[in-house]
């Protein structure tokens, strides 16, 4: 079912959703499973699974020599929602990225998840590659998350990238991106954001998901501003409860997010990171339920491969 039907066929009732990664390569998806299992008591109706960006390694070859080859730590991405969908009976989102993949090897994904009844996306840019201080598009590949958004919407329509297809059963994907509240790092301004923001939807974008903030005021200031320049899909929020203390220099230095000084100070008093992990957890309940209060469509939560605090925090509000 299409994440914008969920929220429909939920009359105004606030859903609960979160994000997974999936595992590097090598390790057993067990482990995925093990952070899944106690959050489906709260009967999340979608689950997203990000995709990562190909990197550069390096494969020593002796007498000081070093080989550089690309590969991706970790893949599996599709596999992983198809897998879910079967093993819990929800829909699953994968991400797509521009970076690193071509029109070409986004087509084809694109129709293995149609094959596999995959009716959601989220199409994103994606971030630049840790060797690179600006995103760079691999060659034949989108510069913009709009230009993804459009090649997933006009196969909507049946239309392939080169060959003439007689195309019978359309794909039919409810299409996701992404929304800044804080604008996009490498945004001018909140207000040309924005605009980037309303290309994507006019591009096919069927919703919105935030990028993680920890001022719920700078999200219904974007919600606004969002609406009075004609985006009117539905803007899911994105949270994310800190878990260590090295969050409060992390989080900023790499999403360029702010954070509120009542939580910085309850972190700097924390003596270790279960004490931290706690504070976390009781911040998130409470900008969560005034998300709530607002009306949110669904409170998504980034979980980043650990359950335990996602589970506290919905214990306490679903």
């Amino acid at each position: 079912m299409k994440v914008t039907d969920h929220i429909k066929n939920a009359n105004g009732t606030t859903l609960f959703s979160f994000e997974v990664i999936p595992p590097k390569k090598g390790k057993n998806i067990q482990d995925l499973y093990n952070n899944i299992d106690p959050l489906m008591e709260f009967k999340p109706p979608f689950i997203d699974v990000t995709t990562s960006r190909e990197e550069y390694v390096y494969i020593d070859k002796g007498n000081g020599l070093l080989d550089k080859r690309i590969t991706r730590m970790r893949p599996g991405t599709v596999g992983i929602c198809a897998s879910i969908m079967h093993k819990y009976q929800v829909d699953a989102i994968p991400h797509l990225l521009c970076g690193g993949f071509t029109k070409e090897e986004t087509e084809y994904v694109l129709v293995d998840c149609h094959y596999l009844g995959l009716d959601n996306v989220m199409a994103l840019r994606g971030d630049s590659m840790k060797e690179e201080a600006y995103f760079k598009p691999c060659e034949g590949g989108h510069a913009f998350a709009s230009q993804l958004v459009e090649q997933i919407a006009t196969l909507n329509r049946g239309k392939y990238l080169h060959d003439e297809v007689e195309a019978e059963h359309y794909s039919d994907f409810c299409i996701g991106v992404a929304g800044y509240p804080e604008k996009h790092m490498e945004a001018p301004s909140l207000a040309t954001d924005l605009k980037r923001l309303k290309e994507k939807v006019d591009a096919g974008a069927d919703y919105v998901v935030t990028q993680m903030f920890f001022d719920n005021q700078k999200y219904f200031e974007f919600v606004e501003k969002a609406r009075e320049i004609g985006i009117d899909v539905p803007i899911i929020p994105g949270i994310k409860p800190i878990a260590v203390k090295r969050h409060l220099q992390l989080l900023p230095q790499v999403f360029k997010i702010d954070l509120p000084q009542d939580l910085i100070d309850a972190v700097e008093h924390c003596k270790d990171n279960k004490a931290v992990r706690q504070v976390g957890i009781e911040f998130a309940i409470q900008q969560s339920k005034e998300l709530l209060d607002f009306g949110v469509p669904v409170l998504h939560y980034y979980s980043m491969g650990k359950s335990d605090n996602i589970h506290a925090i919905a214990k306490a509000l679903f």
